[in-house]
């Protein structure tokens, strides 16, 4: 309900504006579907805060804002739509930044909602509260674009041009950000515009190429699919197009689930092994479906192939980024997907025979650490088929969970692998089990990581969630210490005490687990997955070394 109110000084000491430019932005936003919101409330931004709850938008209060961006991406992987943040000024929005810096790098959608200094106060250097020399040029250095508007109806003008770039480009964060004086008065934005936008069909492929394209594919008889994040909103199409083509399935991290990991011709998310990177290179047609092949998702490797590579991707910018394309087919990846399944049809081929490959993969993962390999295989042995799997940029993610956790469903591996940021597993995964309180989310990450974020357990507690945290302790930053000791350079800096992480997570209100022996790790973990609330398992790599 919206009351109109005569009041010309939105700054005056009991104004109450409910039809102000807060409340158009939020109205809009609640209108696409956003039913929740992350961040801090503070002395500039409770102008968007009044409005939530009369909206019905659930406010999700973190620790600190850059939880709340990753809260945000949790959460947006699995409703479908972007991630809303809201800061206060100067260093609440800074503090989002990493978040933004990883929505960016990940290609996730992502919407920051800022006030800024009133008009008129721009760069005046007065001392002002939480004054940062230019907060839009700041934000604008890394996400998408970032607007500082100068009306209600601009700001809203500006929702619904980041719902075009989610929809129907490559989805990155943006920043609005909002002067107080026009944030706190009264709006002058049509109600009409309120209304969130239809969707429309996403881009085709043009028919020439994707003529070419069904040429090409039919004629291949080794033909393989490196599907990358942007493939999956193809949904079940992907699949399907794997099957009447016969063709394995390697997908990126980013990518993890857009076939499910049962299926008999996926191969899992292990682009960066050599035995995934060789079977692309046999190929006589390569098709990459909304993947940059960026070094971070290779580790070293090269992607050679035998024969013509297409590539599937919303930008035409991105046809030959690192990896040059003999035919690029541009737009939607569910449109063009769609499309080519519907030209291929279903011819008959041999049944792939893909044991020996997948065997090759597991020995190789196994090889690069027996013993994170080990519990990643314990975990995934008690965890249901439907778990959302937190990680980050710890060892136990990359050497471990990653390869040995599958996943059906797409978005349930909660990861950063080219922006490898440290504090994204705990909150990504508080925001994902708020968005879907009915499957199990487990996060799995290790001890320096885990400290990065160790507010948001209480985040955890305060939304009464039910999550397991597992700190997989290794004593530190043990992938730079490698690196360091790879230079010759003793080891400084990545020894780091730990705490007793068990009385940590009773302070917090949860369940605290001690691991002292490896064969209670599989029981305690499946014993936490039956509990409620939350629950961290502390478990010691040294323990599994002995073990192996």
């Amino acid at each position: 309900m919206q009351t109109q109110s005569t009041a010309t000084t939105p700054l005056e000491d009991n104004v109450q504006v409910t039809n102000n430019a807060g409340y158009a932005v939020l109205k809009t936003l609640r209108n696409y579907g956003i039913d929740t919101i992350f961040g801090i409330p503070g002395t500039h931004n409770l102008e968007f805060y009044r409005h939530l709850a009369p909206l019905g938008i659930h406010p999700v209060t973190t620790r600190h804002e850059q939880g709340a961006g990753y809260g945000a991406d949790g959460w947006a992987q699995q409703k479908g739509l972007p991630g809303v943040v809201i800061t206060t000024s100067g260093p609440g929005l800074l503090n989002a930044l990493s978040a933004a810096g990883t929505a960016y790098c990940e290609s996730r959608p992502l919407i920051i909602l800022s006030p800024g200094v009133p008009e008129g106060e721009e760069f005046a250097d007065i001392g002002s509260l939480h004054e940062t020399k230019d907060s839009t040029a700041a934000a604008g250095a890394i996400v998408q674009w970032s607007r500082r508007v100068h009306s209600a109806t601009e700001a809203v003008a500006a929702v619904h041009d980041a719902f075009e770039i989610f929809r129907y480009g490559r989805p990155r964060p943006v920043h609005i950000e909002v002067p107080l004086n026009i944030l706190e008065s009264l709006s002058d934005c049509p109600e009409d515009l309120l209304q969130a936008r239809p969707r429309r069909q996403g881009a085709q492929a043009d028919a020439t190429s994707l003529a070419t394209a069904v040429h090409l594919l039919k004629a291949a008889q080794n033909p393989v699919i490196l599907a990358g994040g942007g493939s999956i909103p193809a949904g079940a199409a992907l699949a399907a197009l794997a099957e009447a083509l016969q063709a394995p399935v390697v997908t990126t991290l980013n990518g993890k689930g857009a076939v499910p990991e049962s299926h008999p011709l996926a191969l899992g998310s292990d682009i960066r092994l050599p035995a995934a990177q060789q079977l692309c290179n046999r190929a006589d047609v390569l098709l990459v479906i909304g993947s940059k092949v960026g070094e971070s998702e290779l580790w070293g490797g090269n992607i050679t192939p035998s024969g013509p590579v297409i590539r599937v991707d919303i930008l035409a910018s991105q046809a030959n980024k690192n990896l040059a394309s003999d035919l690029a087919l541009i737009g939607d990846s569910a449109a063009i997907v769609t499309q080519l399944l519907h030209e291929i049809g279903s011819p008959e081929r041999p049944v792939a025979n893909l044991a020996p490959v997948r065997e090759e993969l597991r020995n190789q993962a196994r090889a690069l650490s027996p013993e994170l390999s080990r519990i990643a295989e314990e975990a995934a042995a008690v965890l249901p088929s439907n778990t959302i799997v937190g990680g980050d940029s710890s060892q136990i993610t990359y050497l471990g969970t990653a390869s040995f956790i599958p996943q059906e469903f797409p978005h349930s591996f909660l990861y950063t692998p080219a922006y490898a940021t440290l504090g994204y597993g705990l909150p990504a995964s508080i925001g994902a089990k708020i968005a879907a309180p009915e499957r199990p989310v487990v996060c799995i990450v290790g001890d320096g990581a885990l400290m990065f974020a160790v507010q948001e357990l209480i985040t955890a507690v305060e939304q009464r969630l039910d999550l397991v945290v597992v700190c997989v302790d290794n004593g530190g930053y043990a992938e730079i210490r490698s690196n360091e000791a790879d230079r010759g350079i003793p080891a400084v800096g990545v020894d780091l005490v730990q705490p007793n992480w068990a009385a940590l997570a009773t302070a917090f209100g949860g369940t605290g687990h001690a691991i002292t022996r490896a064969a209670d790790f599989a029981p305690t973990l499946h014993a936490a997955l039956q509990g409620r609330g939350l629950h961290v398992l502390h478990v010691p790599v040294s323990l599994f070394n002995a073990a192996s």
